[in-house]
């Protein structure tokens, strides 16, 4: 099953690439074999002057590297062997005597992007779809196929850094401006200029490709010293942020700078022998396994019950709803977006406009596109255009009977086939039906803020939920480009009630003479993106307290004993919400963030006796694996995979880990219970293990039997 489709314009070779059973391209083995075939054809050929690649798929040049070959190697050697082999096909197209060009539409990423850099020509598209990057760092690996080597020699030493040490993407336009692009044109146009490239080299000679620098960059980068200095600060940097949890980051900095200093050719080796270390590590593994379960999720489990959806209703138009209707619109949905007045509708309205505008600006999208997007909100203050609505999204403040309220009034105001999905964080969806006319048209779709950078959307259904409204719902949550897990109802469902405890013993650490600075530095050391302190500020103290009084039954019910901070309650009531009333944990009056001194008043005074630190990293994070433990048994989630998946995407677990189930699989289920049996004794029996993590130690079971 070919990969690779050749035919001849103009004595140009055009070389498709189209994986005919897949949606996107990725680069496999079958593809490299296929190339040094093509290759050999192509310089055996005296018709023919050169090559263009394209890509036969609509929106994507390749991917990346297939991920499957990546997983079957166990070993160092196996990974630097396959990383070898990718060097020789492109080392081949980059010494090539004919010269070969590429023409890119769409997604360029890892191996993509690499097999980019060893062309001699490249075009891109204007289009927003046309991104380049090097994301290999989010599966704990290096660039493994010349991205160390050739990104920096094209763009320079620091922009290439900054791409490869994020994984983040790059626009079509970017590329241009830093030179990895040689041209920018039109999506129908980059065939033709690919092949005017092909023609121009073929009667001109290579082109010399120099790295686009400012004064400074060259100052820096252009001598020993300065690319010392440069790489010893961004090792710095690195290791500040990673807390050394990912290795792979600082190997990226070590093959960029060994190649600096040796050269291309030992560079590329030298990449090959870093690929390997870093692929076998359990960093690598977990997040490896990660990128699987993410993958998996956007495959739809009834996707033939999915019915149609093109206008969106969504109630409240703050924070949370605007964002709500703003990755709506920008995946082709029409939306009402709803608040009490007009003047509050308009408010949501504007964060949205200034959000396109910014990507406007940033030349990511154009004028037209802007305006076509914004084109599908209406901002509203009644129902009148409900009855065309075929989903309700309702994000209003966390308080029941409005919920109900709102529910009776959409349901007298919609069709009744009109989908209701409110999003509660931790209300009990049960006690939002009690008085529905249509609880099968009921479930939460829990979105997470900012809606438009949090990946996660948890749904939250009944038994009376219809399975094609489950469905739906689902189908909406990938289109909207997040991940989706499906969870069954109970008070906080998964991802709050998980939360719960681990907020629950920060405060209680706090009431014990922590610090607020150490718990939130011990904690992002432990791998949380955010601190304990910095997110109850960032959630807001009101709603803390507000989930804590949800959660408290739950847990009481469990164990009368249960010790629960009250210190949420006594901070809201003293006029302390957090970042949005500027006054929290931390003050926000100043350009840097500082802790609120003022705060220890209720904590037992300004003297604080920091514990010891495993200690305390250890009382918060295992009352959240503990829960999470909890939520398995009791089947509010279907799967340790949804568990992992909910605990890193939507609240930060520490994705080097796997997720709180692999977590557990790592060190023991023994020993995590251990360790909650001495809490227990010490601090109370909040920490008494699940019993289904006692069976699983007993039985030396692991949640995932294969890894």
């Amino acid at each position: 099953m070919s990969m690779l489709n050749v035919h001849i314009e103009d004595s140009i070779a055009i070389l498709t690439l189209d994986h005919p059973t897949e949606k996107v391209n990725t680069l496999n083995e079958s593809m490299i074999d296929e190339f040094f075939e093509f290759l050999e054809e192509l310089n055996n050929n005296h018709d023919v002057i050169g090559a263009v690649i394209v890509s036969g798929k609509k929106d994507n040049f390749i991917a990346g590297a297939d991920i499957e070959m990546f997983k079957s190697r166990e070993t160092a050697k196996d990974l630097e062997e396959l990383s070898r082999t990718g060097h020789s096909i492109f080392n081949r197209i980059e010494t090539n005597r004919k010269p070969i060009a590429v023409a890119v539409h769409g997604s360029c990423l890892g191996g993509g992007l690499e097999l980019s850099m060893a062309c001699h020509y490249r075009v891109g598209s204007n289009h927003k779809k046309t991104v380049f990057g090097l994301p290999e760092v989010k599966l704990g690996v290096i660039p493994g196929t010349g991205g160390t080597q050739r990104l920096p020699r094209l763009i320079g030493i620091q922009k290439a850094l900054t791409y490869m040490l994020t994984g983040k993407n790059m626009y079509a336009r970017q590329a241009k401006k830093f030179g990895l692009l040689d041209e920018l044109v039109h999506e129908h146009a980059i065939l033709d200029a690919a092949k005017k490239g092909v023609l121009n080299i073929h009667e001109k000679g290579k082109l010399k490709h120099k790295p686009k620098l400012t004064f400074f960059e060259k100052l820096l980068e252009g001598n020993p010293l300065g690319r010392t200095i440069l790489f010893s600060q961004a090792k710095k940097k690195t290791l500040r942020q990673t807390k050394g949890n990912y290795p792979a980051a600082i190997k990226i900095i070590e093959a960029v700078q060994y190649g600096y200093h040796h050269g291309l050719i030992e560079g590329l080796m030298h990449e090959s022998k870093l690929f390997g270390e870093a692929g076998v590590s359990p960093e690598s593994r977990a997040l490896v396994n990660l990128f699987f379960a993410m993958t998996d999720s956007k495959k739809n489990p009834n996707s033939e019950l999915v019915k149609s959806i093109k206008h969106i209703g969504v109630l409240g138009a703050g924070l949370m709803g605007s964002g709500i209707a703003d990755v709506s619109i920008n995946k082709d949905y029409n939306v009402f977006l709803k608040d009490r007045d007009l003047e509050s509708a308009s408010k949501g309205e504007k964060s949205i406009w200034d959000s396109l505008d910014t990507k406007r600006k940033k030349r990511i999208i154009s004028t037209f596109e802007r305006d076509q997007i914004f084109g599908r909100l209406s901002g509203t203050d009644n129902y009148e255009s409900f009855g065309k609505v075929d989903l309700v999204i309702e994000a209003v403040f966390e308080d029941l009977e409005l919920k109900q309220r709102i529910l009776a009034e959409v349901e007298a105001n919609t069709r009744d086939n009109t989908i209701f999905a409110t999003n509660t964080s931790s209300l009990p969806l049960s006690k939002i039906i009690e008085h529905a006319k249509r609880p099968e048209m009921v479930l939460g779709m829990h979105y997470f803020s900012p809606v438009q950078k949090m990946p996660l959307v948890e749904i939250v259904t009944t038994p009376k939920t219809a399975d094609w409204v489950t469905a739906t719902a689902y189908d909406i949550g990938v289109k909207q480009g997040k991940t989706v897990i499906v969870v069954n109802d109970g008070p906080g469902f998964y991802t709050t009630r998980i939360l719960a405890p681990y907020m629950n013993e920060a405060l209680l650490l706090l009431e014990d003479g922590a610090s607020i600075k150490y718990l939130d530095d011990i904690m992002k050391e432990f791998g949380y993106p955010v601190g304990p302190m910095a997110l109850l500020d960032e959630v807001g103290i009101d709603v803390g307290a507000h989930v804590g009084d949800t959660m408290k039954p739950l847990f009481e019910a469990r164990n009368t004993e249960s010790k629960s901070s009250t210190k949420a309650h006594e901070l809201m009531q003293a006029g302390f919400l957090g970042r949005k009333n500027g006054k929290g944990l931390y003050s926000y009056d100043k350009k840097k963030k500082e802790v609120n001194v003022e705060i220890y008043k209720y904590f037992k005074g300004d003297d604080r006796q920091n514990p010891r630190k495993e200690m305390a990293q250890h009382r918060m994070a295992f009352s959240m694996i503990n829960e999470a433990v909890y939520c398995l048994q009791e089947g509010i989630i279907k799967s340790p995979v949804d568990g992992d998946l909910g605990a890193i995407l939507g609240l930060g677990f520490p994705p080097f880990t796997g997720g709180p189930f692999r977590y557990i699989d790592s060190i023991g289920a023994e020993w995590i219970r251990h360790e909650l049996e001495e809490f227990a004794r010490d601090y109370g029996p909040r920490f008494t293990p699940a019993p289904l993590l006692v069976d699983y130690a007993k039985e030396k079971k692991k949640f995932y039997p294969e890894s």
